[in-house]
């Protein structure tokens, strides 16, 4: 049977308009719907429509309800471009409903939800996409050629500066920004994994987001890497030097002219003598294809053809693994910083960091070490332990109880009535609620209205994740972003969607376990545990 291409653009922020765009420019009356939960966008689409509209355009159906996609069998193909951390979830139902799927990067928030759509698209014999945009960029591919054809001769270092100022982004660090564009470059032109990852960065606008990283990778073959990203750079500049053993290439894409030059310029050992060989630059051309165009292209005839994408779901998955490894080394380094200068503290005698713009209310508790950021604000009666960092915007509610080494994110209200053992982690924006049933109009306040919540030892809530009050969030538990808890969630149970669900299980360092006949080894750490039924056991406990 002659296989179709039917497509829908789900998500019409500023990106998905430029993808909408250029599949209704080349794809004309295959694309069939545009999706976004603003219906608003609805005019923003038709003046795109009717500014585009040629003879082979298409009268395309705007929704709100992505339901409207998932059920019409019409549509075998879908482009995904809605906020990251929505992803995971709808990439889930876009594969289960039989759709092949573009989704921009990143695949996911977290590298096991990756995993889990890469196994849900082989199972459903779909193709699985990911919007690395630079592996179609002519110059990216003309690179490439260069260094499978021996013009550099052997490759021994790469690196990438991505810099600018401003596009701050207050939901992620200019690593996850930025850095996913040169990580898929590099996992391209090399062609294998680095067996060593670190990164260092600053933070200077707003707590606990780096604004500059530089990553440095190493790669078999001594072939070394090194990523700098910033947003706080006084001018643009995008550049890329690959340098081998014979000749060095420079893609400058902020240039106006001569984008792509080739250096012969080396090392050449002369009598055991290093000497240096300089010979100039030659500028190369490359198509001039958009590689927003030739992207979707390449998506249309993968799903024609049935051919796997150059940027399939184990590209998507891999960067997302080196971006956690990079993430992990920062976070690393930042702990060994030392302590913030006493002069910001808001007295000589405190022993916690408060920043200007928070509050304390009077007769709230503050361990030693903590640091309180941003805009956040502390009740009367609230305790929190030592060494704890609170985000900007948070708010702890009154009586409110905080262990040792717990870390909140940015947005988050943790109202009377929750408890947060030691080492919990609140993503950024997540919510607790501590009435099942608020009315505006028959206020419910105090202590006997509310009802209990507790997080116990160690657990995490990723970001956007909801908790209504009354449930219990096991020791080491991991919620996924954008969960709905409504019930009990077991010790090291991994749950995410809405309701949520225990969907596996993970070690108390961070990383998801695979069990064997109720037993399982800890890939990362090696700890071991043995589950029955819906409890799992740490074997040293």
């Amino acid at each position: 049977m002659k296989q179709t291409f039917h497509l829908a653009v789900i998500g019409c922020g500023r990106w998905g308009l430029n993808h909408l765009r250029t599949a209704l420019q080349i794809f004309g009356k295959e694309v069939k719907y545009a999706c976004d939960i603003d219906p608003a966008k609805q005019e923003t689409v038709q003046n795109l429509t009717t500014s585009l509209k040629t003879a082979s355009s298409p009268q395309i159906r705007f929704t709100t309800d992505i339901r409207d996609i998932l059920n019409d069998p019409g549509v075998n193909a879908a482009i995904l471009a809605t906020p990251a951390e929505t992803h995971y979830p709808l990439a889930k139902s876009l594969l289960e409903s039989g759709k092949h799927l573009l989704v921009e990067k990143p695949l996911a928030l977290f590298s096991y939800q990756a995993r889990e759509l890469e196994q849900l698209a082989a199972k459903q014999r779909r193709i699985l996409m990911v919007g690395h945009l630079l592996l179609f960029h002519p110059a990216i591919r003309k690179i490439k050629q260069m260094i499978q054809e021996g013009t550099l001769g052997k490759l021994q270092y790469v690196y990438s500066n991505r810099l600018n100022l401003g596009t701050v982004r207050k939901e992620e660090n200019i690593l996850w920004s930025f850095a996913p564009h040169d990580i898929s470059v590099l996992q391209y032109f090399i062609g294998k994994d680095p067996l060593e990852i670190d990164a260092k960065g600053g933070i200077f606008l707003q707590p606990g987001i780096h604004d500059v990283t530089l990553t440095t990778l190493t790669y078999p073959d001594n072939i070394q890497a090194h990523i700098h990203v910033s947003w706080l750079h006084p001018f643009k500049e995008h550049r890329l030097v690959v340098i081998g053993d014979r000749s060095m290439v420079v893609f400058e894409d902020t240039r106006p002219a001569d984008k792509l030059a080739l250096y012969p310029k080396g090392i050449d050992w002369i009598k055991g003598q290093p000497i240096p060989r300089d010979e100039g630059f030659q500028a190369v051309e490359y198509e001039n294809t958009p590689p927003l165009q030739a992207e979707l292209a390449h998506f249309r005839e993968c799903v024609l053809k049935g051919t796997a994408p150059l940027t399939g779901g184990s590209n998507g998955t891999k960067v997302l693994e080196i971006l956690e490894q990079a993430q992990a080394k920062l976070e690393k380094h930042d702990h060994e910083l030392p302590p913030a200068p006493p002069v910001a503290e808001p007295s000589a005698k405190a022993n916690y960091f408060v920043h200007d713009t928070a509050r304390l209310d009077e007769g709230c508790e503050v361990g030693e070490g903590t640091k309180i950021w941003h805009f956040s604000h502390v009740q009367s009666g609230a305790k929190i332990g030592k060494k704890c960092s609170l985000g900007q915007n948070v708010n702890v509610g009154n009586n409110v109880r905080i262990g040792n080494f717990v870390k909140i994110q940015n947005n988050v209200s943790v109202y009377e009535g929750v408890e947060l053992e030691d080492y919990v982690f609140c993503g950024p924006s997540m919510v607790f609620t501590n009435i099942l049933n608020p009315r505006s109009e028959f206020p419910q306040r105090g202590a006997e209205f509310y009802i209990k919540t507790l997080v116990r030892y160690g657990a995490s809530i990723g970001a956007n994740a909801t908790i209504v009050c009354g449930r219990t969030i096991g020791r080491f538990a991991f919620v996924g972003a954008g969960a709905v808890v409504t019930k009990d969630v077991p010790e090291y149970a991994l749950v995410v969607g809405n309701p949520a669900r225990i969907v596996g299980w993970m070690c108390r360092c961070g990383t998801r376990l695979e069990f064997k006949k109720d037993h399982a080894i800890c890939g990362k750490c090696s700890r071991e545990y043995h589950k029955t039924g819906d409890k799992v056991v740490y074997e040293k406990e």
